[in-house]
């Protein structure tokens, strides 16, 4: 029997184990329709998948004024104080700022917590913003090392276009605030299978794990299968939801967790 094994996506290679969208024209890896309410899209964007260091610094023009200094230029301003290379002025009553703060040798030494590095590609610092505290973001399920499924979730607070959704229906209880998953999205080889069950249950387990009570989701009606990456309120029913909001093109799912 084949083994579904679970990964959450807390660096950059697990970050590329990320399958790719059924359609093309979307990306798991560059899509911040959730994180960003406004402008978020789903759009697949190949710059977005590069390390900071790796994308091309952006141009400037040249300035009208020929007397003036280049805009790329920094003006120094004679008025400021001079600022010491060196870093902050010494704190007599502190620790210096050029040193690790003093190791307390009776008190245990604080826990290591995972982060995303600055020059990771941006998606990847966008699942990565809660890993200090909250845990990973996104799960890949794979079979025999293939990536055959992608799930993207987190505390409310994560994903404002979730928040706005929700605040439409005034009726789904405040608190406490459930946890949500945004995207569950299996590829189209590997469909049928029930790979996303299991990585939905496997999603929910772990929040269960760190505290939370419930967990949402916010499927779409009349969406193609391959244009959606939330589901159908079906699919969720099948996960162990039931309908808290019934509505005929976004209703809310729910599911209450141990």
């Amino acid at each position: 029997m084949t083994e579904l094994q679970i990964v959450d996506v807390t660096d950059e290679a697990s970050f590329r184990l990320i399958p790719p969208c059924a359609d093309p024209g979307f990306d798991h890896r560059s899509c911040d329709y959730w994180e960003d309410a406004d402008r978020g899209s789903k759009a697949a964007r190949l710059a977005w998948l590069e390390a900071a260091s790796l994308r091309s610094p952006p141009s400037h023009p040249p300035s009208d004024n020929p007397f003036a200094p280049r805009r790329d230029t920094p003006i120094a301003n004679p008025f400021a104080p001079t600022t010491r290379s060196s870093g902050p002025a010494f704190n007599p009553f502190g620790d210096d700022d050029d040193t690790e703060p003093t190791a307390n040798p009776f008190a245990p030494p604080p826990p290591s917590r995972a982060r995303v590095g600055a020059e990771m590609p941006r998606k990847l610092g966008l699942l990565g913003r809660g890993l200090a505290v909250f845990g990973s973001y996104a799960k890949v399920a794979l079979v025999d090392d293939v990536a055959v499924a992608y799930a993207q979730f987190g505390p409310l607070s994560a994903y404002r276009r979730a928040q706005r959704l929700r605040e439409l229906y005034p009726q789904l209880p405040d608190a406490p605030l459930p946890a949500v998953i945004t995207c569950i999205a299996t590829t189209a080889a590997a469909r049928g299978n029930g790979h996303g069950l299991q990585l939905v249950a496997a999603v929910c387990d772990d929040l269960a794990s760190r505290g939370f009570a419930a967990v949402e989701a916010y499927p779409e009606r009349g969406t193609p299968p391959d244009a959606t990456s939330a589901a159908t309120p079906e699919f969720w029913l099948a996960a162990g939801f039931t309908l808290a909001v019934e509505d005929e093109r976004f209703p809310v799912v729910r599911r209450e967790l141990a």
